[in-house]
């Protein structure tokens, strides 16, 4: 009996055999999506407990969205013609009855600086208004009467006030003109030889997504900054801690253990879109848009539509994030690599800023691009085909699969694991 006792237990250790076929039996009986779902809710505990991560998906949505706010609170307030009028005018008493037709339109008439160039230059005052000495003889002889306008075109800031004084000279000239017309027995309609009469058959939503053609831009930024840094802090953040080699010891498959921490990533991705058009609804409440002309309607349905045509994209940059990242020596390495794969989709929305292209079928093939398209639909009121729908989004989720692949076989090369030499 003790001989074939010997080398053997006693009953009192597990014996070795026993533990070898003990070991991941647990993970096992997970199976695929067991194993996704442990790793995914490990991924995102740890990046709830992440300051960096959670900033990511709570703090840009607002700041993004209070940007816009801001942008087009300003952009009413400098438009609106309600404001007073204030012009420095030098020579006024050359042309009185220019100066009497200013101020009953709401122009206020300012004392002249000594050197209006100067002043023009230092920034003291927007314009200053010239009137020659010869104004009132070049005005009785029915000739073209100089007013010079003396201005800086490189300050923003003056652009809006130039252009309204432009204006009123332009409309008093004009008024002028007819009256000598008619002094001379000649029809105003003479010199009109052809009148635009302008039918705009856009639509107040296809005017207003036209106004806000920067929201699709931002949409798409944000969902590649929301879960940046979730993509990144499981891939290189893993690795500098030295804690992913102790990950893939644990009998969890590279393509299981990956697709937990892509849903990780795109989940703060998702909550970050979403939190972005909400915040932007909810910040445009406080804009003065009758000033802009402008009438915005998003409801629901366009909210979720919005949703569902940028979701595939955020799949596409979880992906890819985290196959760049894994690339990387280091986290700080790692946020170089993936801060610059930002401005990748961004390049097609702001060519379409310039060159506007009419959508067609092969667009929707290509990411961001087909993303800006249908989000710029939506927002418009346009109707939008469920093939544009689909076919986008399933050309770019299989990209995400590509590069969700790729990331996998990275996981089990030792030199990506231990660190690139």
């Amino acid at each position: 009996m003790p001989a074939r006792r010997r080398g053997r237990s006693r009953g009192r250790v597990r014996a070795h055999h026993r533990h070898r076929r003990g070991v991941g039996v647990s993970a096992r009986r997970l199976g695929f999506a067991g194993q996704v779902r442990a790793v995914g809710r490990k991924e995102l505990t740890d990046a709830l407990r992440d300051r960096r991560s959670l900033l990511s998906a709570l703090l840009y949505p607002l700041i993004m969205a209070l940007m816009i706010a801001v942008m087009f609170t300003t952009l009413a307030r400098t438009l609106s013609s309600d404001a007073p009028l204030e012009t420095p005018v030098a020579g006024g008493e050359h042309a009185p009855n220019l100066i009497a037709w200013l101020e009953e339109r709401g122009v206020v008439v300012e004392e002249p600086p000594a050197d209006p160039e100067a002043a023009v230059r230092a920034g003291d005052v927007d314009l200053v208004l010239v009137i020659d000495e010869a104004y009132g003889e070049q005005f009785r002889s029915v000739q073209p009467a100089v007013v010079r306008i003396v201005h800086d075109s490189s300050r923003n800031a003056s652009r809006r006030t130039i252009g309204r004084v432009r204006t009123l000279l332009r409309t008093y000239g004009n008024q002028v003109a007819v009256l000598r017309l008619m002094a001379r027995g000649v029809s105003p309609a003479v010199v009109q030889a052809v009148r635009v009469d302008d039918l705009d058959l856009a639509t107040p939503a296809q005017s207003a997504a036209r106004f806000f053609a920067m929201l699709p831009m931002f949409l798409i930024m944000v969902a590649f900054i929301g879960g940046m840094n979730v993509a990144i802090d499981t891939t290189a953040g893993e690795r500098e801690r030295q804690s992913l080699e102790p990950l893939l010891v644990n009998p969890v498959s590279r393509g299981a253990l990956t697709t937990g921490k892509w849903i990780a990533t795109c989940l703060f991705g998702l909550v970050a879109t979403v939190l972005t058009l909400a915040m932007f609804v909810l910040m445009m409440r406080f804009v003065p848009l009758e000033e802009l002309g402008v009438q915005l309607s998003l409801g629901a349905r366009q909210l979720l539509l919005m949703t569902v045509a940028v979701a595939p994209l955020v799949l596409l940059a979880s992906a890819l994030q985290m196959f760049v990242a894994t690339f990387a020596r280091s986290f700080k390495e790692a946020q170089t690599y993936v801060s610059l794969l930002i401005f990748v989709p961004i390049i097609p929305s702001t060519v379409l800023q310039f060159y506007p292209l009419q959508s067609t079928g092969w667009m929707m093939l290509v990411p961001a691009l087909s993303h800006h398209l249908l989000l710029v639909d939506v927002m418009g009121g346009e109707p939008v085909a469920a093939l544009s729908v689909v076919t986008s989004a399933v050309a770019t989720t299989l990209l995400a699969v590509l590069f969700l692949t790729l990331t996998s076989w990275l996981l089990r090369q030792e030199k990506i694991v231990f660190g690139r030499s």
